[in-house]
């Protein structure tokens, strides 16, 4: 898995955890394909505050995998699951997760 990739999935898990201007840095970057200069003119901002703010966000988002290891502990689970036989239990775990 490619650095982008990893970054977005964590997104997924701890977006909501970002304030709003955070997340629109990181969407328009990672999401809408924008390059800083686009985002820096619709934003009003600098183009350097624009990449200082999408680096902030994305050391972020590994500090808080770091911290609460959601992905990791999903992915454990779900290779815990492959293993499983019960396929009612399999079910009832997976709409949890």
């Amino acid at each position: 898995m490619d650095d982008r990739e990893y970054l977005v999935i964590l997104y997924d898990y701890y977006g909501e955890l970002l304030n709003e201007m955070q997340r629109k840095c990181f969407e328009d970057y990672y999401f809408d394909n924008l390059s800083l200069a686009e985002i820096s003119e619709n934003d009003g901002k600098s183009r350097n505050a624009i990449h200082k703010q999408i680096k902030e966000v994305e050391e972020k988002l590994n500090y808080f995998e770091e911290k609460l290891n959601l992905l990791e502990k999903n992915r454990k689970i779900s290779n815990l699951l492959k293993e499983c036989s019960d396929e009612e239990l399999v079910k009832k775990i997976e709409n949890l997760i």
